[in-house]
């Protein structure tokens, strides 16, 4: 289904989540995986009609029993197929028969297993999507509904009636969800729903998430996936999410180099699948993290408050912390801003005289014996504008010194408007139960580790600044390019004129097929000059020897010229030269790359790094949207390793970072105007002193068809 803009639409899943009538199928006996969906929804109270399948059975937990499913009423909601793998493809058509709307198949064994398995999975897939059959799974765990009462899993999930039920969460793993589920259960965390999506045959995270975007009980979305199968429905979904002002937290797997696909191009290789998805994700205002602590943690923070756009406030009892938190912070980019004014003077108050009033605020032993000290100092920390968010670690002591500490601070931070954490300094020593319990209302988010508490609470700082900058006005350059000049690889001596004329710096020079034409264009744009073999077959000359550098006057560069094909003859006798591109030499500077590439399935993505001969050893790069303003550009580029060769090192000037960050956007801008263009490779792009521009010395255009 796609909507009128081509784009996929998210699939109805209401019929799943809020079911009038449901038939489980495959109830055997009393500890069957049936008996445990039934049981569940007895357990939930769920107050629909039930309706059980079973070949051998006429009666289950007290519940009557058909013998197969075509004896079922018409028009139940949905089927939860608790059946092996073998009798899947029949159930399904018999509830395709009797108008079903959903089913659920919780059998494995399809596509994650062999060829055949996904054969078979992709025969059930298209009966279901002819059918008009909403399937979750196969190889899922089921769905929970909180809100409603639908427990439609075999995991054996308990109804939360403890707490708040505003989380949603979504993952493609069973396993994964049960373990999301139990460890944010331990952070207080009340989950809406709880959705296991498997194989994705038919149904997938991103249908449930447009549901959950909707919902109004769900204020956070956490997600765990391995595949985001609908790029282009995810990000406009996720646009849809920040509008709404519900936080996705999304944990992807796959970031490391073996799951990147490579491309022939510096640009292709280093923007692979992940890195795409990273920067265009994030762009729409999804925090993603990189592992399942960050995503409970910073889910359950998010839950709790808006995302802060200031630094974090610390409160300790231990001065060895003090130093700690700022590495912690330093590391995880979280800035520990100063104390005002007013709140060095009421902190002052609260310590003794040789005590500094500053943050992080050492309350020291004095609260072993004036615990209520605590709660003081909190309340001053949040009142203060300097500070966004609080983060307590503190050195518990015995039982009764643990619980006097909580108490202190529980009525501040239960009151707070701003994300507040308790940390725990000692890791997994044994706390008291009657301090655990003051958590359990699921106010305040208790960490067994301040620093976790720190680097959570960086995640959401950086959200809450990106949602900030997001809500200017937005400078994006906009141009009318002429189409490219060639289809497929565009080679550089065309390629350079045509980018050039919508304003990205390039050296002077002209192709030349003689060495009599090489040495008239050296005279008329001046020495030093570079001689660089133009050949459809030769994307990286250097490599063939097909460049020749710094050529000072016409006796060298007749020299050059024959050198340069001599070369060319012994390494590359196969190729048919255009030409010579003859060229400027340009003056030294900081040697960047830019480059931009169209992935079938996410779309267009920018790239901006450290260039030259070292692009592929260093990996320095940053990926931007299309649409990223200058400054976002100006942002990401400062983000990169590297960036401290362009503020300047060693007696060298600052570097022209604004011609780079221009350089970037009218890049970002041809990929948006033309949509032909499959990738483009800018390397190096030689960065000047501020002030003084920068200049593109190699490029490489890919034109494919028109998207």
């Amino acid at each position: 289904m796609t909507n009128d803009a081509g784009r996929p639409d998210a699939l109805p899943v209401d019929r799943l989540l809020r079911p009038r009538s449901i038939a489980i199928v495959g109830v055997s006996d009393p500890a069957s995986p049936g008996a445990t969906v039934l049981a569940g929804l007895r357990t939930f109270g769920y107050g629909g009609a039930i309706h059980l399948v079973s070949r051998g059975r006429r009666e289950v937990l007290g519940e009557p029993c058909v013998a197969s499913i075509d004896e079922l009423p018409l028009d139940v909601d949905v089927a939860a197929l608790c059946v092996p793998r073998d009798a899947v493809a029949e159930a399904l058509a018999a509830c395709v028969r009797r108008r079903m709307g959903g089913a659920i198949v919780f059998a494995s064994g399809f596509a994650e297993a062999d060829a055949a398995g996904r054969a078979e999975q992709d025969a059930l897939a298209a009966m279901a999507r002819k059918e008009g059959l909403a399937l979750l799974g196969p190889n899922c765990l089921g769905l929970v509904n909180q809100i409603d009462g639908v427990p439609l899993s075999m995991g054996g999930i308990e109804p939360m009636r403890d707490r708040a039920l505003t989380v949603g969460l979504i993952a493609q793993s069973g396993a994964m969800m049960s373990a999301i589920r139990e460890a944010a259960r331990a952070k207080g965390v009340g989950f809406s729903h709880m959705i296991s999506t498997g194989n994705e045959a038919v149904l997938g995270a991103e249908d449930f998430l447009a549901a959950l975007i909707e919902d109004g009980a769900t204020r956070v979305i956490a997600l765990f996936v391995e595949q985001i199968r609908r790029p282009r429905l995810f990000l406009a979904l996720a646009a849809q999410a920040r509008q709404a002002k519900k936080p996705i937290v999304l944990f992807h797997s796959g970031r490391g180099a073996a799951a990147r696909a490579a491309a022939r191009s510096h640009t292709g290789a280093l923007a692979g699948d992940f890195r795409t998805m990273a920067a265009l994700t994030a762009h729409e205002g999804v925090v993603l993290v990189e592992s399942f602590d960050e995503l409970t943690d910073v889910a359950a923070l998010l839950d709790r408050a808006p995302a802060p756009t200031t630094g974090v406030g610390v409160i300790t009892n231990s001065g060895a912390f003090c130093g700690i938190a700022h590495d912690v912070c330093e590391a995880a980019g979280l800035d520990i801003p100063g104390l005002s004014e007013a709140t060095v003077a009421r902190v002052r108050a609260l310590l003794p005289p040789f005590a500094p009033a500053a943050n992080p605020l050492d309350l020291g032993t004095q609260l072993m014996r004036a615990p209520h000290l605590l709660g003081e100092a909190a309340q001053a920390l949040l009142e203060d504008p300097n500070i966004g968010s609080l983060v307590i670690a503190t050195v518990l002591g015995t039982s009764q010194q643990a619980l006097d500490k909580a108490r202190a601070a529980m009525p501040v931070l239960r009151a707070a408007k701003k994300p507040v954490a308790f940390g725990a300094i000692g890791g997994e020593a044994v706390l008291p139960a009657e301090f655990l319990s003051a958590f359990d209302d699921g106010k305040v988010v208790l960490f067994r580790s301040p620093e976790r508490a720190l680097r959570a609470v960086a995640r959401i700082t950086a959200h809450g600044r990106a949602l900030r900058r997001r809500g200017v006005p937005r400078r994006v350059p906009d141009i009318a390019p002429t189409a490219p000049p060639a289809r497929g690889m565009v080679l550089e001596y065309l390629a350079k004129p045509w980018l050039a004329a919508i304003g990205i710096p390039m050296p002077d020079g002209a192709l030349a097929r003689s060495c009599a034409e090489a040495a008239e264009i050296a005279a008329r744009i001046g020495y030093p000059v570079v001689l660089k073999v133009q050949a459809k077959d030769l994307a990286h000359k250097s490599d063939a020897g097909g460049v020749m550098l710094d050529i000072a006057e016409a006796a060298g560069l007749e020299r050059a010229w024959e050198k340069l094909h001599a070369t060319l003859i012994k390494t590359r006798p196969d190729v048919s030269l255009d030409g010579v591109l003859v060229e400027r030499m340009s003056p030294p500077g900081v040697e960047m790359v830019v480059g931009a590439r169209r992935d079938p399935d996410w779309g267009a993505v920018v790239m901006v790094g450290l260039g030259g001969v070292f692009v592929e050893v260093l990996d320095d790069v940053r990926l931007v949207a299309p649409d990223a303003t200058v400054e976002e550009i100006t942002a990401e580029i400062g983000k990169l390793h590297g960036a401290k060769l362009l503020a300047g090192m060693r007696g060298a000037p600052p570097a022209d970072i604004e011609a780079l960050a221009d350089i970037v956007a009218k890049t970002a801008a041809l990929m948006r105007a033309r949509p032909e263009i499959a990738e483009i490779d800018l390397n190096p792009v030689t960065v000047y002193a501020k002030g003084k521009g920068a200049c593109a010395l190699d490029a490489l255009v890919v034109v494919g068809p028109s998207s």
